[in-house]
């Protein structure tokens, strides 16, 4: 996955809260063995109207936040099922963060393990935020390193376990912080005895 360091541009404001892994990307849509490509079916049931026709005042179906790489949410993000297609679509439109303050914490860790960053502030920063993020124009900057978020007149600092942040300022998901230990691994499995099972 790609390494994350410095994000900067445009957020969209979505202030809705308890918002689910089904709304996030609806389970007919579950189908792909890739992890690419479901983009296309984030927040389907908001994007569409009632006749099925694209919702032109839905946030991510307006051109000006065409561009946008961070979502500004309410409580409770990614509640619901575990699943890791979420994560998925969010990356896939072209999210590298989301900004909300408290998230479900399956799905926070399959953020991680796709190198989508999720940021918890407290509710007065994600209400400026959000105010912010109604004019298009204003940008965010969130810099992983310095663990901060600014905007505007909004200055901000989030927590985030040290050996997660390790892992996305380099680009690590599971496999390859795992990788990163064969020599231990190789010369752990050469020291086993022959009888005992390969691992």
């Amino acid at each position: 996955m790609k390494p994350i360091n410095v994000i900067s541009g445009q957020m969209a404001p979505l202030p809705r809260a308890n918002v689910d892994t089904d709304q996030i990307i609806p389970a007919q849509f579950l189908k792909r063995v890739e992890r690419s490509g479901f983009g296309p079916f984030l927040f389907w049931e908001w994007v569409h109207d009632a006749e099925g026709e694209l919702d032109p005042e839905f946030v991510i179906n307006r051109p000006e936040y065409a561009d946008a790489q961070v979502l500004v949410s309410g409580p409770n993000f990614g509640s619901g099922s575990s699943r890791e297609h979420a994560p998925w679509a969010l990356e896939d439109w072209g999210f590298r963060a989301i900004i909300a303050p408290s998230f479900a914490d399956i799905f926070r860790g399959n953020c991680h393990n796709v190198g989508l960053l999720p940021i918890v502030l407290t509710d007065d920063k994600v209400a400026q935020l959000s105010a912010l993020a109604e004019d298009p124009s204003n940008e965010v900057t969130i810099d992983l390193a310095a663990q901060t978020v600014c905007s505007g007149v909004v200055h901000a600092v989030f927590n985030i376990d040290p050996g997660i942040k390790h892992r996305l300022l380099n680009g690590l998901d599971p496999i390859a912080l795992t990788l990163a230990h064969s020599d231990e691994i190789e010369r752990f499995e050469r020291s086993r005895p022959a009888w005992k099972p390969s691992l």
